[in-house]
């Protein structure tokens, strides 16, 4: 598995510098390492933004806390090192696409409810990202006991698919290209590994989501309305 200095020459590479560097944490005295230093936890962090990376999906019950706010029946709090939040979820699903799931009613007795659906697919709980007035984030929602799924930051490049590595280092080559190569050469290079990295970007999500076993059925829209 390609490290993260493997990562960083890769991306030289792709833009025609020949420096090989060695170290970015700490950064070796070169400008290539302290512009990769610089660039490199952007280019990865926006990258697990941009897709729901089963290498880097978690889940985990959210820590409620007290909620001030009258448009939503719950609060929680936000969950550290998350690139994105993709659903707030029952604690009785499975996944997103849970065909059923159970609830205690008002009158304490257990049923048993579809789940909300639009176009045949699980429509995840309603749920908004807020800050309190200490900059805290906070994550409002109508379910009790909710369960959260996000896309956690990942630091170990191990863990990274080939692709999305591959990806990785045209991303990185597209920020460090103006400021390596420098005026319009530079912003043409930069285009260029844009491009590079949205087609490889492309092949990195059809890959990550074959790999998924989710099978979420079918619903047309008559049945899903009764």
């Amino acid at each position: 598995m390609a490290s993260e200095v493997d990562i960083v020459n890769l991306a030289l590479s792709h833009i025609g510098d020949r420096a090989n560097v060695s170290s970015i944490n700490p950064p070796e005295q070169s400008m290539q390492a302290e512009l990769a230093a610089r660039f490199y936890p952007i280019a990865r962090d926006t990258l697990l933004e941009m897709h729901t990376w089963s290498f880097a999906t978690r889940r985990d019950y959210l820590a409620q806390l007290t909620n001030t706010w009258d448009q939503w029946q719950y609060a929680y709090a936000y969950p550290q090192s998350v690139a994105k939040i993709i659903a707030v979820i029952p604690p009785e699903a499975n996944d997103d696409y849970s065909s059923r799931f159970g609830i205690t009613n008002v009158y304490g007795i257990s049923e048993t409810y579809s789940p909300v659906v639009a176009a045949g697919h699980y429509v995840p709980q309603p749920f908004a990202v807020e800050s309190d007035s200490t900059g805290a984030r906070i994550i409002y929602t109508n379910q009790e006991n909710a369960i959260c799924r996000y896309t956690t930051i990942i630091s170990d490049t191990t863990k990274f698919s080939s692709l999305f590595t591959l990806t990785l280092s045209w991303h990185l080559a597209s920020m460090l290209a103006g400021p390596i190569i420098k005026g319009e050469v530079g912003s043409a290079e930069a285009g260029r590994c844009t491009k590079m990295m949205l087609g490889f970007l492309s092949q990195a999500k059809m890959s990550d989501s074959d790999q998924r076993d989710s099978k979420p059925e079918h619903i047309v829209n008559w049945v899903a309305g009764r």
